[in-house]
């Protein structure tokens, strides 16, 4: 969604800052460090007194840099051959070290009436889109006041409506988003990254101060889509794909005792039936480890770009069509100590996957633990570490003529410091290894490792 009318409108509310209030807007969370650990905005909290409409006006800048090094076998001579290998018989590995481009986010608050505020959500430049580009926008309901505020609505409910991140997991309030990687502990996201932007709306209620359930259901799409679809069967004698929407749901109990605090999320995702669901490959902006274990040859011969190819690092499950997951999110705090953790199923399929007039469907599951320690009077410096395992079984890749199931582990150490409350430095090592692909994978014995810092801004 880039349009020059967007463009005006972003450079006529910097413009004309200075006649707005910065002050905190309701139900929100804030885009520097005072958001770390933050998930869905509280109800019970206390709120800023609503005294007219403000805005504030966010950003977020990443800049790193990296020296990482990738190899692997290739069994298939110079088509397997990784990004930056020179062409030879001994050659297997390369280092790609250096600057990486930074990205950068623009967050538009707005507090229209008591209680409703409207989020405007911007990429201004990425690995992916090096253009500005609108990720989405939505409103959210916590009061109605057109019709009295009435304190049950108040208390009890919320609702969110527009184009917007689904709230499945956990994971998706600590992942870094392009330029905003406050929130994240170490530089990069899981290998299987849930993360989309979808239009529809969810409803939160909010039975007691630490219990959390939430429906929601979207159009399934990253984008809009007026297309039609056939309904007779296709030529594989199975239903074609159709525009089915999303429906997901999630529950959470987070509670909180002087030092300590205990929180466990479950959350379902599922989508009977559609063409591009982006549930696993929705990202828009691009991995922070830049070209590390891809090719330098597509498949199709073209050479291997890092704005094309920009999810170095993580898997895509393609998986498009009839998905269905569950995550699960365990997460407490005692003093400067954090431990979280998730556990990821997903089943679907690809809607060219059809055999004998069934779709054919695949799994993956992933798995994730970290721990993560706080010090100095505010949590200024934290060290950590994180170990990520997937296990699938990938699109189109075979062992021995059978469906081959796969194996990606990584392992991450970091330390990072808040200058400021808005500036972070962090620095990770990082080790990832890629197991059981075919000889004629380019990903067979792959692996790399290395380390990268990472500067950060949130405002």
């Amino acid at each position: 969604m880039k349009t020059s009318t967007v463009k005006l409108l972003v450079v006529f509310l910097i413009s004309t800052a200075t006649l707005w209030s910065q002050a905190d807007i309701q139900y929100s969370r804030p885009w520097n460090r005072d958001g770390i650990n933050v998930f869905e905005p509280s109800k019970t909290a206390d709120q800023p007194k609503y005294d007219g409409f403000k805005t504030r006006i966010g950003g977020s800048f990443t800049q790193d840099f990296q020296s990482l090094t990738h190899s692997n076998t290739p069994g298939n001579n110079d088509k397997n051959l990784l990004y930056g290998v020179i062409k030879s018989e001994s050659a297997t590995e390369a280092p790609l070290k250096g600057f990486n481009l930074a990205m950068a986010n623009l967050n538009l608050d707005f507090q229209i009436d008591d209680g409703i505020r409207v989020a405007l959500e911007n990429y201004m430049s990425s690995r992916h889109h090096s253009e500005f580009w609108v990720k989405g926008g939505y409103v959210q309901i916590d009061k109605l006041p057109m019709f009295g505020s009435p304190q049950w609505f108040t208390d009890y409910v919320r609702v969110k409506i527009g184009h917007f991140t689904p709230n499945f997991g956990d994971i998706h309030f600590k992942r870094t988003d392009g330029g905003n990687a406050m929130f994240n502990p170490y530089v990069e996201n899981l290998i299987l990254d849930a993360f989309a932007t979808e239009i529809g709306s969810e409803i939160y209620v909010f039975p007691t101060k630490n219990l959390m359930a939430m429906v929601g259901m979207t159009s399934g799409l990253i984008n809009g889509n007026v297309e039609n679809y056939p309904d007779a069967n296709n030529s594989s004698g199975v239903v074609p794909t159709k525009k089915t929407p999303s429906i997901f749901a999630k529950v959470a109990f987070d509670k909180s005792m002087e030092d300590f605090r205990f929180r466990l999320s479950a959350s379902i995702y599922s989508n009977s039936n559609i063409q591009r669901n982006t549930l696993y490959a929705g990202d828009r902006t691009g991995s922070h480890y830049f070209l590390v274990m891809e090719p330098a040859l597509q498949s199709n011969g073209t050479a291997t770009t890092q704005a094309a190819q920009m999810t170095s690092g993580r898997f895509n499950p393609d998986m498009p069509n009839r998905i269905n997951a569950i995550m699960i999110n365990p997460f407490v705090k005692f003093k400067g100590l954090e431990l979280m953790g998730s556990y990821e199923t997903l089943k679907g399929s690809n809607y060219a996957d059809v055999k004998e007039g069934k779709w054919l469907k695949r799994e993956f599951t992933q798995t994730m633990i970290e721990a993560n320690y706080r010090f100095l009077p505010e949590e200024q410096m934290y060290v950590g570490v994180r170990n990520i395992g997937m296990t699938g079984e990938p699109r189109g890749v075979l062992n021995n003529g059978a469906q081959a199931k796969v194996k990606v582990n990584r392992t991450a150490f970091v330390a990072g410091w808040f200058a400021t409350k808005n500036l972070l430095l962090k620095a990770e090592v990082v080790s990832q290894k890629f197991k059981d692909f075919p000889s004629t994978d380019y990903r067979n014995n792959g692996k790399f490792n290395g380390f990268v810092i990472e500067a950060v801004v949130g405002l």
